[in-house]
């Protein structure tokens, strides 16, 4: 059976709050837990209008709080906005209050706009270009200090949170190989490259004493109802905040309409369309179709399912639908 794991932005909804995103945040984990999916990860964005997850640490400690044994980590942190020493503190933190439960995937992005990048840096340098550098640093801090080792994460010594590298590039795919460290591929928003960047990092991966094999995940944006038409109309949720956001204006999670043809042209229709193919969307026979073809195409040893939904019923509907086809799939 393949794994199957939930990746939540915390939406902020039109007409609510953060504090309503992280209610039901909590929520959905405690559902997902029940459900069988492995894993609960929270993505690192900033001035996001409709993303309540910037502070992806604090949010994944409300989680992990509120649930008991699936594990809860990043999907990711965007490792050049920080100091890999505050990192390995914020996670030796969470993997001290949550034993066995911890995931740390790290990203080379901003996830956000060159603007915010440089209000959150103040000093944007090369940031980007030292992520292989500051991937091994934060390595270093998880592991066992020496007697004399000036630096050291208290806490986060010793405790080997495992480091996930993510992408949507051949980069952070020749990178996890390089390193031996597992990988996950961000085709729910970029999956152009996603066939070449497997067949790289499957091609050059290097044994580690963190994983002896490759071990590749694939994002998959899941919005799964009772119908075909349901599930293509919460879908539009997630089309209109897409191609919102390519248009420079960005906002909360806006309500499903009837008629997503009338919201756009056709380029854009396209250039959504192509950013946000790798989806399953419709009733559970047909997200059944859709997510064994995604497999049997990529080969993943793990999906992560992702879903822009606006009512939070639907949302759970739509995971909860995800489970029971994974289950099928696996049968």
């Amino acid at each position: 059976m393949i794994p199957y794991s939930v990746l939540d932005l915390s939406p902020i909804v039109q007409g609510a709050t953060a504090a309503d995103s992280f209610r039901n945040t909590l929520d959905l984990a405690r559902h997902a837990e029940r459900w069988g999916y492995k894993r609960y990860w929270l993505a690192e964005h900033h001035n996001m209008p409709g993303i309540a997850s910037a502070a992806t640490a604090v949010v994944i400690g409300h989680v992990a709080a509120g649930t008991s044994t699936i594990r809860v980590g990043s999907g990711g942190v965007m490792l050049p906005n920080h100091a890999p020493l505050v990192i390995a503190e914020q996670f030796g933190t969470l993997a001290s209050l949550f034993p066995g439960r911890i995931d740390l995937g790290l990203g080379r992005a901003p996830g956000t706009d060159m603007m915010t990048a440089r209000a959150l840096r103040r000093d944007m340098g090369d940031s980007a270009d030292r992520f292989p550098q500051d991937v091994v640093e934060l390595q270093m801090y998880f592991e066992e200090a020496e007697p004399n080792q000036r630096i050291r994460a208290v806490p986060g010594a010793g405790l080997s949170v495992p480091i996930w590298l993510l992408g949507s590039s051949l980069f952070s795919a020749q990178l996890a190989a390089m390193m031996g460290l597992p990988f996950a591929f961000a085709s729910h928003f970029a999956p152009d490259l996603l066939m070449e960047a497997l067949a790289i990092y499957r091609a050059r991966f290097e044994p580690s004493a963190a994983l002896a094999k490759p071990h590749a995940m694939v994002a998959v944006n899941l919005f799964a109802a009772d119908s075909d038409a349901e599930g293509r109309r919460i879908f539009t949720s997630a089309q209109q905040q897409f191609a919102k956001l390519r248009r420079g204006t960005p906002g909360p999670l806006p309500a499903p309409i009837d008629d997503i043809d009338a919201f756009w042209g056709p380029g854009e229709q396209a250039m959504v369309e192509r950013a946000l193919a790798v989806s399953a969307v419709g009733s559970p026979d047909t997200v059944a179709e859709r997510l064994a073809e995604i497999i049997r195409v990529t080969q993943p040893d793990e999906l992560i399912l992702a879903g822009q939904i606006f009512d939070h019923a639907a949302r759970l509907r739509s995971f909860e639908i995800g489970a029971g086809v994974m289950g099928r799939l696996a049968g």
